[in-house]
C-alpha cells in the first residue's frame, strides 16, 4: 500500500491494516498470547504477543495524547516526556509495564480496538490540508506522524505474527 497522502487514504490504511492484524490476533489462543515467544522491540529482548498488543496501544495513545496537548496549547515532548527518538526500546519496554495489569487477552484486544476508533475519530476531525498541507513536527505532516505511529506498526505487528506463525510457535 502507498504511503497515504490524504485524509482517505490515511483512513484506508489504518482500518485496512488494523483489520488484518485483528484478523492475525484473534487466531492467537489467549493460552499462548502471554508467553514470551518472539524478539521484542528492544534489542537482545524478547516479548509476548500481548506485550506486542500493548504497544501498538502504547503509540495509539501517544499520538491521542500529542493532539490532546496540542489542544490544551500545551508542549508535546516528541516522542514521549522523558525518552528521545533514540530511546525508542526503552519505549516500548514503557508500553509493556503501562498495559502488563491487563492480563485477560480479550481485554486487551478490545483496548487496543478502542484506540483505533479513537484514532480514526481524530484523523476524521481534520481537513486534508490540516493534515498534509504543512510539517507538524519537523518535516512531517500531521498525517505522517498518524500514519507512522498507527498504520505502520499494525503492519509491521502482522509481520512479526507471521514470523511466529511460520516457525510453529501459534497456529
Amino acid at each position: 500500500m502507498a504511503v497515504p497522502e490524504s485524509k482517505g487514504a490515511l483512513i484506508k490504511a489504518v482500518n485496512s491494516n488494523f483489520a488484518l492484524l485483528m484478523k492475525k490476533l484473534d487466531d492467537i489462543p489467549a493460552e499462548k498470547a502471554f508467553e514470551p515467544l518472539m524478539p521484542g522491540h528492544a534489542k537482545g529482548s524478547v516479548m509476548s504477543v500481548a506485550q506486542l498488543v500493548a504497544y501498538l496501544i502504547g503509540w495509539g495513545e501517544l499520538v491521542l495524547s500529542w493532539h490532546a496537548k496540542e489542544r490544551q496549547g500545551l508542549e508535546i515532548a516528541f516522542p514521549e516526556d522523558g525518552f528521545k527518538w533514540n530511546q525508542l526500546g526503552l519505549l516500548a519496554q514503557k508500553f509493556y509495564r503501562d498495559y502488563a495489569q491487563i492480563t485477560d487477552y480479550g481485554a486487551l484486544l478490545m483496548r487496543l480496538a478502542d484506540n483505533k476508533r479513537q484514532i480514526i475519530a481524530l484523523i476524521d476531525g481534520f481537513s486534508d490540508e490540516a493534515l498534509y498541507g504543512q510539517p507538524w513536527y519537523g518535516k512531517w505532516t500531521r498525517g505522517r506522524m498518524i500514519q507512522f505511529n498507527t498504520a505502520s506498526p499494525y503492519k509491521n505487528a502482522c509481520g512479526r505474527l507471521n514470523a511466529l506463525r511460520k516457525v510453529g510457535c501459534v497456529p
